[in-house]
Order: structure tokens, then C-alpha cells, then sequence
């Protein structure tokens, strides 16, 4: 089943932020803003004729390092829910912990 044009919820392709919701007619929007469409040109651009896919993603060693360490604390929250829910945690405690979870999910979920 397929969302009306004004209702389906679409991210940036540059920077993974939520497209405000479309209106009227032509072409869907793949960038949130001028900026994010020209990063993703000048990505595009680098790396032509290279053997790099064009959609790669290329970063910093820092910046994967970042995103690595993040992914690990969201491991860990995963864990600490898990663990919780075994040892018989109540529904207040659980639903914090899950709330913290989508919270850090969503702050990691933005890669550039």
C-alpha cells in the first residue's frame, strides 16, 4: 500500500534528516536544502572515474571511530533492556530504558 504524496516520510540523502512532507506535484525531494544537495554533487564529482561506488560513503578514520563507539553504547542500551525484561524489571523501568534507546538510535541514525 502506497502513502498519499504529502504523507510518507522520507530522510535527506545527504544528511539523513526527515524531507518535509511534499506538496502538489513534480518530483520527489532526495536533499533537505541547497547545502545538502551540493555536498552530494561534489561527493558524486570526487570520486568519478575512480573505482568508488558512487554511493559511497566516505569519512574521516575519526568520524568512523565516532560512529563505532556510538554503535557500541547502543549495543549496550540494547543489553541493559534485555537485561532488565530477564531479571523482571517493571513497565516504568523498561519503557525508560526504551525511550533512551530510540533517543540514542536517533541521534546515531544521522551519519554525516
Amino acid at each position: 500500500m502506497t502513502e498519499p504524496r504529502g504523507e510518507s516520510h522520507q530522510a535527506c540523502q545527504w544528511c539523513g534528516r526527515e524531507l518535509p512532507p511534499q506538496e502538489g506535484r513534480g518530483r520527489r525531494r532526495k536533499f533537505c536544502g541547497a547545502s545538502c544537495k551540493q555536498r552530494a554533487y561534489e561527493q558524486r564529482h570526487g570520486v568519478a572515474g575512480t573505482r568508488i561506488p558512487d554511493d559511497a560513503v566516505i569519512m574521516r578514520p575519526e568520524r568512523a571511530d565516532e560512529l563505532r563507539d556510538h554503535l557500541f553504547e547502543l549495543r549496550c542500551a540494547a543489553e541493559d533492556i534485555a537485561t532488565a525484561h530477564a531479571e523482571g524489571a517493571g513497565h516504568e523501568e523498561i519503557s525508560q530504558l526504551c525511550a533512551e534507546l530510540v533517543s540514542m538510535a536517533k541521534r546515531i541514525e544521522r551519519l554525516r
